[in-house]
């Protein structure tokens, strides 16, 4: 949980209520006469006097929160609008004397503050106006903010638990939008209320929680190459359940990049990569270095693969399920080198400890695209991994080099399914399934 905050945030939406007093009109009709009659000033015949114009009527001030409230967002608009005359001066302060800014229009009419408020604290509003009698017309009101039970902050990023922030860069078109909370969520239509992504162009999509500190945004299909994507999380001010308050609104924007799609056959150990639906898998033996392990070949059928082997049994007799999973997979990460070994003790027969050059990330559990120049006599034939996707240092480079966050790694016919919360599953359900119950 990040550290909580009374801190006021800024920006606010407001009306301005305007009154519009009607002009009132009389109408003077004088009676038949002789020629004789003539004017006489008002008072000085038996008749009653005419006077012209409206009242002058007294100043009426409207506000948007009431004297005394308690538990007040400190999100709250506090505004004040004035009927029949002015505005002289609003001030709003709180327990230490501090002023909220805030200001008038410019007709002297309405006073917003343009600063919000912190939580737990008392303000003080102070106001003077007058009226269009001319008389003065003054009132003082406080009120005080909520004291949460707890708050939470939301980051907007690739995947959870250090996954990098959405604000900025390209993205691929499998990327979904993930806002994780630093703390679970209990009311997750509240929450959701707080959320909004923008897009240009309008695409369709909906938020599915995956863990109650999680919840994910996924367009319909995959987004369309060049899309701008804009994310809000105005959260601050929010009760999102039991007591617990957004800390912080977060914002975020991003570009969605080329439509990069890698297909990758159990059956046939071949791999077809297709950018913005052109099949460029040929193309990779033009990038060939012959300073690397392995041989060029042609390409035509797909680039060689092994994938995960059936599986074995550690050491205590455990079965260890090695495939590699079925769906489609969300690029979350690379590095130009990892350590890969199992969650097994050093001395279980199926402990191993490999540096390994080229990896693209594609599940939370482990799976990788990566260089593997020791099954490169495997590759194309047969599955031997253990769950990752092998290829030749050659392809394996070209796929570092061109693969990235949120490009797609669709994985088939293994008989495994991936999990929708082993990284990014989210395109593993239909749309029909990813609305359903989706909150």
């Amino acid at each position: 949980m990040a550290g909580k905050s009374g801190a006021r945030r800024s920006g606010a939406r407001w009306r301005v209520v305007a009154a519009v007093v009607g002009a009132l009109t009389l109408a003077v009709t004088s009676a038949c006469s002789g020629p004789e009659a003539q004017w006489q000033p008002p008072g000085s015949g038996s008749g009653p006097a005419v006077t012209g114009g409206p009242p002058k009527l007294a100043a009426q001030l409207n506000f948007t929160v009431d004297g005394n409230a308690v538990d007040v967002s400190p999100a709250t608009l506090v505004a004040v609008t004035v009927s029949n005359g002015q505005l002289d001066s609003v001030s709003l302060t709180d327990a230490d004397g501090a002023q909220v800014a805030g200001g008038l229009d410019a007709t002297k009419a309405a006073w917003k503050n343009t600063e919000s408020l912190a939580y737990n604290s008392t303000y003080t509003l102070t106001v003077a106006s007058t009226g269009e009698d001319g008389k003065p017309v003054q009132e003082t009101r406080s009120f005080t903010t909520v004291k949460p039970r707890n708050y939470t902050l939301p980051y907007i990023r690739a995947f959870r638990n250090g996954g990098p922030l959405l604000d900025g860069g390209t993205f691929g078109v499998g990327q979904p939008v993930v806002i994780q909370f630093d703390e679970p969520v209990p009311d997750h239509a509240a929450a959701e209320k707080a959320l909004t992504v923008t897009t240009d162009p309008p695409t369709v999509g909906a938020w599915r929680w995956m863990n109650d500190d999680e919840v994910h945004w996924r367009p319909k299909e995959y987004w369309t190459p060049g899309t701008k994507v804009s994310v809000v999380a105005k959260v601050y001010g929010m009760d999102l359940g039991n007591g617990l308050f957004g800390q912080e609104d977060r914002a975020a924007s991003f570009t969605i990049g080329p439509s990069k799609i890698a297909i990758a056959d159990h059956d046939t150990h071949r791999m077809q990569i297709l950018i913005n639906g052109v099949d460029v898998t040929k193309s990779l033996s033009d990038t060939y270095n012959a300073n690397l392990p392995g041989r060029d070949y042609d390409h035509s059928e797909g680039a060689k693969i092994s994938m995960g082997a059936q599986g074995d049994r550690d050491s205590k007799g455990n079965w260890f399920d090695m495939r590699t999973s079925s769906g489609p997979h969300v690029v979350m990460e690379k590095n130009p080198l990892v350590i890969m070994k199992p969650s097994l003790p050093p001395t279980d027969r199926l402990y191993y400890s490999t540096p390994v050059p080229m990896a693209v990330r594609i599940t939370s559990s482990g799976e990788y695209v990566h260089w593997a120049d020791w099954s490169l006599s495997d590759q194309g034939i047969r599955n031997v991994s253990h769950g990752c996707i092998n290829m030749s240092p050659n392809d394996a480079t070209w796929f570092f080099n061109n693969f990235g966050y949120g490009d797609i790694v669709d994985v088939r016919n293994t008989g495994k399914p991936m999990g929708l919360t082993d990284g990014l599953g989210d395109w593993n359900l239909s749309w029909d399934d990813w609305v359903a119950n989706a909150g």
